[in-house]
């Protein structure tokens, strides 16, 4: 293996820039020959392939979001633009592959190594859903719970001030992990997800109970999967008797300066996954749970499901009731 190629596809995360860095760093302390690829799949079939260098990745950690871009390709769903991109990939004598991505990005990438018997690669799980199969953490989750800390935490001095309820909608697409996490560490008295069944008039006991003994406003956070953020701003209103407001956080949680551990993190996935492929893994990606850092064959990763742990949940629980 001598020239190893990285991309970045899907939704951006704090965190990737970082990785980048760490990949051209890492690849010629290796004696490798490191290429950037634009643009995630689109720009690997438009051959927006070029060798990176050290000027490249220069004041870049601090930034968030990718400097080489990211994309969601449609094309690239279709096997003859892979072909392209596979040829384009041989053109530039690339040996391996890194693709730092979600689940998409993922099953590109098992069908990359499908159909390229020579190429190796290696995935580095990058959504702030945090919702790829067999691993606890994804990079860039730690700073879109920071950007959701902050958040919540100035909404709070308002909805205390004016005495109303404010409902915030996290993102993670199918998976509340941003909404459980942000909610828990706010000290939201509401909490909606997806993996937990919820009982409004069970909620509305508890706030009449707690309006009555002269709490003044409450701060709900629901996962963007349940569709349902105006659905509990009328309820509040109407239930409860308390002017809401809707607060949907959007992509701010996507971007912002990484966290200390979202860039460290991102040194050390990158580095397992070129090791991985310096050992002669095929198609794996990096995983990290309480146990460190492992290796998971790409297609466990892309048919599994990931479960939020067991200690979170039963946190999760106890919202509702009093």
């Amino acid at each position: 293996m001598k020239h190893i190629a990285i991309l970045c596809s899907g939704g951006d995360v704090s965190g990737m820039n970082a990785g980048l860095k760490r990949f051209v760093e890492y690849s010629m302390m290796q004696g490798l020959k490191p290429y950037f690829i634009e643009n995630g799949y689109e720009g690997l079939i438009d051959d927006m392939i070029y060798p990176a260098t050290y000027s490249h990745v220069s004041g870049i950690i601090s930034r968030g979001g990718t400097m080489i871009h990211t994309s969601r390709s449609k094309r690239f769903r279709e096997a003859s633009w892979r072909q392209i991109a596979i040829d384009n990939l041989k053109a530039h004598h690339i040996d391996a592959l890194v693709v730092m991505g979600g689940d998409g990005s993922f099953k590109g990438m098992q069908k990359l190594s499908e159909e390229a018997a020579d190429i190796r690669f290696s995935g580095i799980p990058s959504t702030i859903d945090n919702d790829i199969a067999g691993t606890e953490y994804c990079l860039g989750v730690d700073t879109a719970l920071n950007m959701i800390k902050y958040a919540i935490d100035s909404i709070r001095d308002t909805a205390s001030s004016y005495g109303r309820a404010f409902v915030i909608e996290a993102m993670g697409r199918g998976c509340g992990y941003l909404a459980l996490v942000s909610a828990l560490t706010s000290g939201a008295e509401m909490c909606l997800i997806p993996e937990i069944p919820y009982d409004l008039e069970q909620y509305k006991e508890k706030f009449l109970k707690q309006k009555a003994k002269g709490r003044k406003y409450f701060i709900a956070v629901v996962s963007e999967a349940l569709k349902n953020t105006k659905q509990i701003e009328q309820w509040f209103e109407q239930e409860i008797g308390i002017e809401a407001t809707p607060m949907v956080l959007g992509h701010i949680q996507r971007g912002g300066n990484p966290t200390v551990y979202d860039r460290l993190m991102a040194f050390h996935f990158v580095t397992h996954a070129i090791d991985g492929l310096l050992d002669g893994k095929k198609s794996a990606v990096v995983c990290h749970d309480h146990g460190g850092f492992h290796y998971k064959e790409i297609d466990q990763v892309v048919r599994g499901k990931r479960q939020i742990s067991d200690a979170l949940m039963q946190l999760g629980r106890e919202y509702g009731h009093s």
